[in-house]
């Protein structure tokens, strides 16, 4: 064998990559592979924050109850054994605290998952009850039942009229922001800011005809509070409450298909027009069940669905319940602050949430824009 010959197979013996198996390289894993356990986790992680908040926000406050102190008296009353706390201590965890912890859930959870299938039925990430102006036509109906003194359900009047009206407003919306068979998210959020406007002269109009203790709790709707929870208002709002919770995640496999487009979601077989108009109601129901007990509290539906839409994918099956266990975390922790931040004064929680909702959503809308390359 020539040198030359030996020198080339050398070189091809020492440039050829080994064989070996331990030393093959592993193929990069796919996103979607890395993805699929974010769910599960954050589903974990996100219970046991709001355990973990609703434990904090019913043992904080001006009446301090230690964390060990508000277990024992919750196991006390369940019959799982701990104690009292004495009569003051019961009486404010029970009648005070712990109502209004679960409203915070209530309104949290209505609202977190009310922006979820917004954003799934118009197809757009910047579809949210409170800014397209959902939230204002049913405060509107809430505060007509109250400056007109109206009674006919009883405790259900102010929240069957915040459903009629949240109804009607939605109805609206859809109808004004469809155009060429999808929805432009320029046109529905100009269709907001005008019935935003238009609720806004409403609620004016009954402020000039209320006395002064109807235009107390006209303000409060306005403002956003949970101060006025008490336990007939969490029983009066829970059936509304549960019965859009309920159903929503139902409609999660429909709205994966829907996200698809409508002419591939119909040879799918799904009903569009059926479910767009079953959906619609659930979120006129949940709104109307956030806004009777606690007011005009924006931006927590668009917040939370983006927020876990960046961490776990698009998928609804995930997406709709979880927004409304991450909108009830967030409720729990915004009422808590509003509460202590400048204590012993309370700040309105539709204020806080507006201040942070507020740039997150200029955030969206200019990411938005640049995605779909301006709007012009």
């Amino acid at each position: 064998m020539s040198p030359s010959s030996t020198s080339t197979a050398a070189d091809s013996t020492v440039k050829s990559p080994p064989t070996g198996a331990g030393s093959e390289k592993e193929p990069p894993r796919p996103r979607g592979a890395r993805r699929r356990g974010t769910p599960y986790v954050l589903t974990v992680l996100l219970v046991a924050a709001l355990v973990l908040g609703c434990l904090l926000s019913a043992g904080i406050g001006s009446y301090g109850i230690p964390l060990g102190d508000v277990l024992a008296s919750v196991q006390h009353r369940i019959g799982l054994g701990g104690e009292s706390l004495g009569r003051v201590g019961e009486s404010v965890l029970w009648n005070v605290r712990l109502p209004r912890v679960t409203l915070a859930v209530l309104v949290g959870a209505s609202l977190g998952c009310a922006g979820a299938l917004m954003q799934g039925v118009f197809g757009n990430p910047l579809a949210e009850p409170g800014v397209i102006g959902i939230s204002s036509g049913a405060a509107v109906g809430a505060v007509a039942a109250i400056a007109l003194g109206l009674n006919f359900f009883g405790n259900w009047t102010v929240t069957f009229c915040a459903f009629v009206a949240g109804l009607i407003t939605v109805l609206v919306v859809y109808s004004l922001a469809r155009s060429g068979g999808r929805t432009e998210v320029v046109t529905l959020i100009l269709t907001g800011i005008a019935l935003n406007a238009f609720a806004g002269a409403l609620i004016g109009l009954f402020l000039f005809v209320a006395d002064n203790a109807q235009v107390t709790q006209i303000t409060f709707w306005q403002l956003g509070s949970l101060s006025q929870a008490t336990w007939p208002k969490v029983l009066a709002v829970l059936p509304c409450a549960l019965a859009g919770l309920l159903i929503a995640p139902f409609h999660s496999r429909r709205l994966d298909l829907l996200a698809l487009g409508e002419r591939p979601a119909r040879h799918l077989g799904v009903d569009v027009e059926r479910l767009r108009v079953v959906l619609i109601l659930v979120v006129a129901l949940l709104t109307a069940a956030a806004v009777a007990v606690a007011g005009i509290v924006s931006f927590v539906g668009l917040l939370v669905p983006h927020l876990l839409r960046m961490a776990a994918g698009p998928g609804h099956r995930f997406l709709v319940p979880g927004s409304a266990i991450g909108g009830a975390l967030v409720l729990v922790v915004a009422d808590l602050t509003a509460r202590t931040v400048a204590a012993p004064a309370e700040l309105p929680l539709g204020v806080l949430t507006a201040l942070v909702g507020s740039p997150f959503f200029f955030f969206l809308l200019r990411r938005t824009r640049r995605k779909q390359g301006g709007w012009a």
